[in-house]
């Protein structure tokens, strides 16, 4: 039995009791949820293994209960490697893979219908293995989910509940028997398409046939909680184990699943027409002190009337860097490096708070050695738009009363507005827009992130599903001082090619994922188990017979109380971090950490 008790990684002996029922007997299996006593408590576990040889002269307890059907042995297989892999317990992701209540049945399955094929190019996808299909960002999801229950129960994952949802009726509206997740736990164990977010990379899936993972780029998909686990990659090493096709698309794929499949993308004439029409402002030539946050083009967007459907500014201000830009030229303070916001932290020294490269006071742009600091709030901007607008308009942000849940519109629909300005949580709440403005999109292209392009491109596809098509007429306008910079250039060109070659590149010169493996360490007990993990590095530099060989592997920090460590992939990391004794007190590992 493996106990649901954080901290408690051991494994313990238990029998079933001859008093109870042939019923109850026949629950006992590999993932079934049961009931014991250990040290005096009772606890809820798992049954990870039968027909175990007791040690001699042990006597064995009883079990107390069967709760009822819990993950499959292959789920509870996949859970263990999920654990090596990400440096965390079992329990956790086995928590993910149970029902939200108990089952004691499942039902018999039941026939499919036969589906109608899709279009060529779907139905290519999954021709392959590993295929990585890019999309515009508002092509339809249907004939893809279509195409993977034609093969059978497959397994299908997307970012929000709301999608989720509707992608399930949709599926059962065309004659599939679907689970949505995770409600659907029972129908899925007995035999549907299963249906939803994060957690249900560890539904069950009986006679699993396909896997598809919708907007792969999107970091929703990565639990923030130890261990933190990606469903992509989980989902992903399940289809590999039942050798089933795994199809992930995105307008933008990750470098990581480049990497891991097979690129597939329509006809540049057909991507381009899925993004709206992308407007770069620059704003390297304006006083921002005279004009204002916005720049003529945004005024007269703000009073074009042609449109009923609201218009929408994205200001992120919180978590941010405070940005520098060139007093003579307007350039934006980058580090020549890794391109993130560069820092003055003494008199004659700017510094990049991603890869640590300092250099002098100098615009690289016309050589001058004045730089002034750019700061911008919603609550500001939301002033300045209702004094140009004439009339009221609505500030919207992750923390505004009424606008707590990201899936819920009612906060939006009620306003009876047309004018919203807020952080990124406005992209998440809106329907449709006639367009979308980013005032300040510098935040995004400097943030101090090694994903932070990739994250900047992400908000331009939420954006560009707001907006729709080119045809439907709607407008993308950008506000920044580096309207060179590969993010803008892919997205005016409907090309995320261009954002992938720069930062593949990059990527490589950096040895940053997915060309190495990286995980932070914090918390109270930290510094003591990092310096474990600096003696076991020592020791396996100084052995050169030591099977490990932790080439390229390091330990950097701390900044801000975390600790970096570095490795050449997975393997070794996971190796490395096992390798030194966890200390007792709190310590949170989080391996491929999306805010570094």
């Amino acid at each position: 039995m493996l106990p649901d008790v954080t901290g408690i990684t051991k494994t313990f002996d238990y029998v079933v009791p001859d008093s109870w029922s042939d019923a109850n007997k026949a629950l006992v299996q590999v993932g079934s949820i049961v009931r014991f006593d250990l040290g005096g408590r009772r606890l809820r576990g798992w049954v990870v293994a039968e027909d175990v040889e007791p040690t001699p002269g042990v006597s064995l307890r009883a079990l107390t209960k069967v709760t009822g059907y819990g993950p499959s042995a292959e789920l509870v297989d996949l859970a263990t490697w999920a654990a090596e892999r990400w440096v965390g317990h079992p329990s956790r992701l086995l928590v993910a893979a149970s029902p939200l209540k108990a089952v004691t049945r499942i039902a018999a399955p039941r026939p499919a219908k036969e589906l109608p094929e899709q279009e060529p190019f779907v139905e290519a996808a999954f021709a392959s293995d590993r295929a990585v299909v890019q999309l515009p960002p508002r092509a339809p999801s249907l004939p893809y989910a279509l195409a993977a229950a034609r093969r059978g129960n497959a397994l299908i994952l997307v970012p929000s509940v709301a999608r989720a949802k509707w992608l399930a009726r949709q599926l059962a509206d065309n004659g599939v028997r679907v689970a949505a997740m995770p409600d659907g736990w029972a129908r899925a164990a007995s035999g549907a398409t299963v249906v939803g977010g994060r957690a249900a990379a560890w539904a069950p899936v009986k006679d699993l046939a396909a896997v598809v993972v919708f907007d792969e780029h999107d970091e929703v998909y990565q639990d923030e909680r130890s261990p933190t686990w990606s469903a992509r990659d989980v989902v992903r090493e399940r289809a590999r184990r039942a050798g089933v096709p795994c199809v992930v698309l995105s307008p933008n794929p990750t470098l990581e699943s480049i990497e891991w499949g097979e690129l597939k993308e329509p006809p540049r004439a057909e991507q381009r027409a899925g993004w709206p029409r992308v407007e770069i402002i620059d704003r390297r030539s304006d006083d921002i002190g005279r004009t204002g946050l916005f720049s003529d083009t945004v005024v007269r967007a703000l009073r074009d009337d042609s449109s009923p459907d609201p218009i929408v500014f994205v200001l992120n201000r919180k978590g941010r860097a405070r940005l520098l830009a060139c007093v003579s030229c307007g350039e934006l303070g980058l580090c020549e490096v890794c391109s993130s916001a560069l820092k003055q932290h003494e008199e004659d020294v700017l510094e990049c708070g991603t890869c640590g490269t300092n250099r002098p006071v100098v615009c690289a742009r016309c050589s001058s050695s004045t730089f002034k600091r750019i700061r911008m709030g919603v609550t500001r901007a939301r002033e300045e738009l209702e004094a140009l607008a004439g009339r009221p308009v609505v500030e919207v942000s992750a923390s505004a009363k009424g606008a707590t849940d990201k899936t819920d519109n009612t906060y939006i629909e009620r306003s009876g507005a047309d004018i919203f300005v807020g952080t990124e949580a406005v992209l998440h709440r809106m329907k449709r827009a006639r367009a979308v403005v980013f005032l300040d999109f510098d935040q995004e292209l400097g943030g101090i992130r090694y994903r932070s392009a990739e994250q900047a491109f992400g908000l331009l596809i939420r954006a560009a599903r707001l907006l729709g098509p080119r045809s439907a007429g709607g407008r993308l306008i950008v506000q920044t001082r580096k309207p060179e910079h590969e993010v803008l250039r892919a997205a005016s060109q409907s090309d995320p090619s261009v954002l992938r070659v720069v930062e593949k590149q990059r990527r490589q010169d950096l040895s940053l994922p997915p060309y190495s493996a990286m995980a932070t360490v914090s918390g109270a007990v930290a510094e003591e188990f990092v310096a474990a993990l600096q003696q076991v590095l020592k020791g396996a530099v100084a052995d050169p017979a030591d099977p490990r060989q932790f080439d390229r592997l390091a330990v950097q920090g701390p900044n801000d109380g975390r600790w970096l460590v570095r490795a050449p992939n997975h393997k070794i990391l996971s190796e490395f971090l096992r390798s030194a004794a966890r200390p007792t007190g709190r310590m949170r590992i989080e391996v491929d950490p999306l805010r570094v």
